[in-house]
C-alpha cells in the first residue's frame, strides 16, 4: 500500500484513471483507493499540500520508452533537468547502461518516475 498527497482529490481522480491507467476501488472521507496493478494506491487529501521535489512513486516497466511513448501520446508531458543527459524522449540511462528512467509530475506537483 502506498499514499499519494494531493491538494485537490478531484483534480487528481481523473490523472489516475485516464493517463495512468489505475482502477478506481473506493473512495471515503480520508483517501481515494487505487488499484495499481495490485498495489493499493490511497490518494489522501491534504489541504496546502506542498509537493516533493523527489519521486514520491514509480513503476518498474518492461520497455520504457514504450511505456513513456504511451503517457506521452495520453497528454503526460515528462520532466527535463539540466544535470541529467536525457533522450529526445525524456529517458535517462545510468552510466553503466543497467537502468532507463523518466520522470513526470501528477496534476499537483508530485514527481512520479518510470525505471526499466
Amino acid at each position: 500500500m502506498t499514499f499519494v498527497l494531493t491538494g485537490d482529490i478531484e483534480r487528481a481522480k481523473p490523472f489516475c484513471a485516464g493517463p495512468l491507467g489505475l482502477t478506481y476501488v473506493a473512495q471515503d472521507d480520508f483517501a481515494t483507493v487505487l488499484d495499481a496493478n495490485g498495489v493499493t494506491l490511497c490518494l489522501t487529501p491534504m489541504p496546502g499540500h506542498t509537493p516533493s521535489e523527489h519521486p514520491v512513486l514509480g513503476w518498474k516497466v518492461a520497455e520504457i520508452t514504450a511505456a513513456v511513448t504511451a503517457l506521452a501520446n495520453g497528454g503526460i508531458q515528462f520532466e527535463r533537468y539540466t544535470f541529467l543527459e536525457q533522450d529526445e524522449l525524456g529517458i535517462w540511462t545510468s552510466p553503466d547502461g543497467s537502468t532507463k528512467v523518466a520522470f513526470f509530475k501528477d496534476p499537483d506537483g508530485n514527481s512520479l518516475s518510470l525505471t526499466q
